[in-house]
This record gives structure tokens, C-alpha cells and sequence, in this order.
């Protein structure tokens, strides 16, 4: 049988006292050790965090990425109008957006039409393959502007993710962005007129809200693309576009321009 050291008894604290000892007593040093905060509850160090990983995203270069780390990944460029992939399309690639714009639409058993998401550079496309329960797309990828983008198959892209810190921590955040998107999108359609619904969805083809300076000259999209992200009419789009212009929020003819005023759409209750 292993030998096992006994831990001595702690002394009683009246027998401490009547030889002269602090009952317990924990040094200064020892004190301010357990006094200091949880890792990872301090606020400067949470800042610090959140700069780094929005570092790793602004400096993340795909190209590079897939070379140095072995991956079978494809850098291609797609041109503007040209459809990545179709609705029931088998899912099997993930796509990582280095430039330009797509739109994600879905299409009823009835035919209707309706864009369900917009998404620019270092957005992720077609992750939804990841998971084993989804086998076929779910919706249609078509690029509304000239886009450059990875291409990385799934079985690799799950192992990259297990083994690569930079890439898992890139993703994880895609994630959590998306998904507050998703909630703010909701609440959007829930409770905003739509006059509120469009200039929101004019505001993100710009990239207001997102790290950089806001594209302010966006791709031109048609009336019919607006009225279907935000559920409403094409003859509402035309009203409300046409309101915008007068006011100078926006102009638009040959190319689409939105400025900072059409903030006050949205923050105006």
C-alpha cells in the first residue's frame, strides 16, 4: 500500500491565542491574492479581448490562411448576378467572404420570393452544412456584386476548426453576430413600419454599424429586392425611396448613395 502523508490538524484558536498566535492568520500578499477578481471579470481585460479577436477578424486573409495551414481550400471570384448556389443544392462547402456583397433568398412551394439576409466581407456563407442534420441548402446564395471568397469543404473546415485557434475564434464571432442580426431583424419586421423596415435594410447594404468607415455608395438594388427583405410592396419601396431623396437622405439614379441623416428614420419613434 502507498504511503499517503497525513495533513497535519489545524491548531485550535484558543490554544493559538494562549501562545501568543493570530487565530488563522493570512498574510497581506496572501489577502490582496484573494481579493483580486475572477480571470476574465476584469473590464480592461474584456476590452482587451474584444480588440484582439476584432483584430484577428480585420487582418484575417483566407488566402493565406488555407497555405499556411495545409487546407483544400479554392479562392474564387464570382461575377455580379451569378448564383453561388441554389436552393436544395447538396451541403458541403463553407464559403468565407473576402469582397463584396450577396444575397441570401428563399422561395415558397407557391413561388413567392423573399430575401432573408445580406452579406458582406468577412461574412460567412453556406455554414449551415456543419451541422449533420442539414444535408441540402436552405436557401439561394446570388452575388449582387462582384465577390471574391474561399471556398473550403466541410470534413476540412470541421477539423480546421478543432485544430486552428485563429480560425475557431473568426468563426465563433461570425456566429454571435449573425445570431444578434437575426434577433434585430425580428424585432425589426415585429414592431417597425416599414418606411423604419427599409431604411434599416438601406443602412446595412451600407455596412453602418459595422467595423470600418460605412460604404456610403452602395450596389444598386432593385425595388422589387427591398420590398422582398423588408414585406412590404414594391409601390411602398418606390413611396418611401422617393421620400428619402426629397429629404436628403439618400440619392440614387446611377448608383445609390446613403448618408448618416437616414439615421434618423430608425431612431425616430
Amino acid at each position: 500500500m502507498a504511503n499517503r502523508k497525513l495533513k497535519p490538524e489545524k491548531e485550535n484558536p484558543a490554544i493559538q491565542r494562549r501562545n501568543g498566535k493570530q487565530p488563522n492568520a493570512i498574510s497581506p500578499e496572501a489577502d490582496r491574492r484573494g481579493r483580486q477578481p475572477a480571470a476574465g471579470t476584469r473590464p480592461a481585460e474584456d476590452a482587451r479581448r474584444t480588440e484582439v479577436s476584432s483584430k484577428k477578424i480585420q487582418l484575417f486573409d483566407a488566402a493565406d490562411f488555407l497555405s499556411q495551414v495545409g487546407l483544400d481550400g479554392t479562392i474564387v471570384e464570382v461575377k455580379k448576378g451569378q448564383v453561388i448556389f441554389s436552393q436544395g443544392d447538396a451541403a458541403d462547402t463553407v464559403y468565407y467572404l473576402q469582397r463584396g456583397k450577396i444575397r441570401l433568398s428563399v422561395v415558397s412551394r407557391g413561388g413567392k420570393e423573399a430575401t432573408i439576409a445580406l452579406l458582406a466581407e468577412r461574412d460567412f456563407l453556406g455554414e449551415e452544412c456543419l451541422s449533420n442534420a442539414q444535408a441540402s441548402r436552405l436557401a439561394t446564395a446570388t452575388a449582387i456584386t462582384d465577390c471574391v471568397m474561399a471556398r473550403i469543404n466541410r470534413n476540412q473546415m470541421l477539423l480546421a476548426l478543432s485544430k486552428e485557434h485563429v480560425l475557431s475564434d473568426i468563426f465563433v464571432a461570425y456566429l454571435l453576430s449573425r445570431n444578434r442580426r437575426v434577433q434585430a431583424d425580428l424585432v425589426d419586421q415585429l414592431f417597425n413600419s416599414s418606411e423604419k423596415r427599409l431604411a434599416r435594410a438601406l443602412l446595412m447594404l451600407a455596412q453602418f454599424g459595422k467595423e470600418g468607415a460605412p460604404e456610403t455608395v452602395i450596389p444598386k438594388i432593385s425595388q422589387e429586392a427591398l420590398a422582398g427583405m423588408i414585406g412590404t410592396t414594391r409601390s411602398r419601396v418606390s413611396f418611401f425611396m422617393n421620400r428619402f431623396r426629397e429629404l436628403g437622405f439618400i440619392e440614387y439614379g446611377e448608383k445609390l448613395i446613403v448618408h448618416n441623416s437616414l439615421l434618423n428614420v430608425v431612431l425616430h419613434d
